[in-house]
């Protein structure tokens, strides 16, 4: 084992290095503040590695992200969603029985309790779908309460996956006003889905194959990220025992936020814009180089890619193939052709390696299904539902896992006397009491 040092205030500590299957080294800082009282300082968290995992592999600077070993490439050209699914929580390729099993289960799963529709009655109407999805996530802890074996906690796993989506539908269906359309058992799961978003009652609704093919691949590209936000928000909740249903439901109110999983959205809002300005998208370009004009380019750049963003490459020849087989012509993906031509060229881009990344192709393709601009996220949710229960689940059975605890840096005031009220100065109101009671 190697060590790493660390001069502190003259004194010299040393601590054990961790190196990964892929050679991802990392320094051991478990026993930092014991050994020297002091702690890292990481904001955000790009330098500290919270968990061990055998999940995803990322390699920003080549390019790289892999599923249990498998490249995405492969995975994304030949394999179905629920097997993705399977693979990422079990740890293995199914076998042709495993998955005829799995998706059997998932099958007889996906209705959801009768008692739950009058949760969606009572939503408002502008209510968001993702803060419904949350919602219903969370309110299963109620009807399935017992997750106290193996076989509760693989149970629930089934429920959360069959149900997600009747209840994303669901969803969808509350916010347009039209009735709910109930899953059918001879439908894959990406073809249920698309049939209980689209399909309306006696009327006969054929689940397009192109359809079917480019939700399969969004799913796919989406299912695990590594320790992103949301990721890590639900091993966070997780490691205090909390069950599956609330640790996803809190990851999903994480990925709703638009640096996150709502970034899509604000790539098709961004080329609405450019499009409703004539199209100039020279001048947008020119824009996103100057600090000054406060425009920023959306679908550019990744925190963790540093080359290009291996998905990104598979939706862009998706989004092609999805327009011309359902015959449209959508100006926006011209628009987002010519930015990425120029973002490929132009040295500004280059040098920050400002590639396009899976937000930028993915909008336009859920666009181009039908599927409205405020369902992107849950779709995001939908397919990283698979991602989430197997780092919970990993991090569940890890026998040295313990409870999230990050540690700060205190910058507020030092110790001092508390002051009565009748011996404190008047100071100016604040906005809060100086405004007026609104009667609701």
């Amino acid at each position: 084992m190697t060590t790493a040092k660390l001069i502190l205030d003259g004194k010299e500590y040393e601590f054990p290095t961790v190196v990964g299957t892929e050679n991802e080294v990392g320094v051991d800082f478990t026993k930092l503040r014991p050994t020297t009282g002091a702690i890292s300082v990481d904001p955000g968290y790009g330098n500290t590695g919270s968990c061990a995992s055998s999940i995803t592999f990322i390699d920003g600077e080549k390019g790289i992200l892999r599923y249990r070993g498998y490249p995405i490439e492969e995975i994304a050209e030949e394999a179905s969603f629920t097997e993705v699914c399977f693979l990422l929580i079990y740890g293995h390729l199914p076998t042709q029985r495993e998955l005829d099993t799995f998706n059997e289960k998932l099958t007889y799963h996906s209705m959801i309790h009768e008692a739950m529709k009058q949760f969606f009655d009572d939503f408002p109407v502008t209510a968001h779908p993702m803060m419904v999805l949350s919602a219903m996530i969370a309110s299963l802890s109620a009807f399935y309460p017992r997750a106290t074996t193996d076989e509760d906690r693989e149970l629930n796993i089934i429920r959360l996956i069959a149900k997600a989506s009747t209840i994303a539908a669901f969803s969808y269906k509350k916010s347009v006003g039209q009735p709910f359309i109930y899953p059918r058992n001879d439908l894959t799961y990406t073809e249920n889905f698309l049939h209980m978003m689209f399909a309306i009652p006696a009327e006969p609704y054929v689940v397009p194959p192109v359809l079917n093919k480019a939700l399969n691949l969004l799913l796919i590209l989406h299912a695990d990220h590594e320790q992103n936000c949301s990721t890590s928000t639900v091993r966070m909740v997780g490691s205090s025992q909390a069950n599956l249903f609330a640790s996803i439901s809190a990851g999903v109110m994480a990925l709703w936020g638009p640096l996150h999983g709502g970034a899509n959205q604000k790539v098709i809002e961004m080329l609405q814009k450019i499009r409703e300005d004539g199209g100039d998208y020279q001048k947008y370009m020119d824009m996103a180089k100057d600090k000054k004009s406060g425009f920023k380019l959306m679908g550019f750049g990744h925190r963790v890619y540093k080359n290009f963003d291996p998905r990104a490459t598979l939706l862009k020849e998706a989004a092609a193939d999805v327009l011309a087989g359902l015959g449209i012509d959508d100006p926006l993906l011209e628009i987002a052709k010519k930015l990425e031509d120029i973002a490929l060229e132009d040295q500004f881009f280059v040098e920050r390696k400002l590639y396009p990344n899976v937000d930028f192709y993915s909008g336009i393709l859920y666009r181009a299904m039908g599927i409205p601009t405020e369902m992107f996220t849950v779709m995001f949710a939908l397919g990283r539902l698979p991602g989430w229960i197997s780092q919970w689940k990993e991090m569940r059975e890890d026998p040295k896992g313990r409870i999230s605890r990050p540690r700060q840096i205190y910058t507020g005031e030092t110790k001092r006397p508390y002051v009565p009220m009748k011996d404190r100065k008047a100071t100016v109101a604040t906005p809060e009491e100086k405004l007026e009671p609104v009667t609701v």
